[in-house]
């Protein structure tokens, strides 16, 4: 998998993407607009590179690592243009994987939260789509 610059906005819903502020660590990896980013509890989140974990959103801004601060916002209402892991059919509902990318969710993890969003378009590998995201 290629690296890639994470979500890109078509379309805030909501208020504007009804983005919500998160515990970010100070020493973690830095964020960077338009990261895919997973839970951490309690109420934190990061852009690690995870293989598995709740979906919390994309970020909204740059947090760069040992920048001083602790709180990012999270875009969760909108459509977005993310990057697809494998091919997939209009429809499938994804999961955030590691990398920044995203690949179809299985039942289970549709029952533990990991959901990210629904496939609005047909995609092949490593090519972005729309994504509607409502978390």
């Amino acid at each position: 998998m290629v690296k890639v610059s994470g979500a890109v906005i078509i379309e805030l819903l909501g208020n504007r993407g009804d983005p919500l502020r998160f515990t970010a660590d100070n020493t973690n990896p830095s964020i960077s607009k338009g990261d895919l980013l997973f839970f951490i509890d309690p109420r934190k989140v990061s852009g690690a590179n995870l293989a598995s974990g709740a979906s919390a959103g994309v970020a909204v801004a740059d947090k760069e690592s040992a920048d001083g601060a602790t709180s990012v916002g999270v875009y969760q209402n909108g459509v977005f243009d993310v990057v697809a892991g494998s091919g997939m059919a209009a429809g499938t509902l994804v999961r955030i994987s590691g990398g920044n990318y995203v690949l179809a969710s299985t039942a289970a993890q549709f029952l533990s939260g990991m959901v990210f969003g629904k496939l609005l378009e047909e995609s092949t590998d490593q090519e972005y789509v729309a994504c509607r995201v409502n978390l």
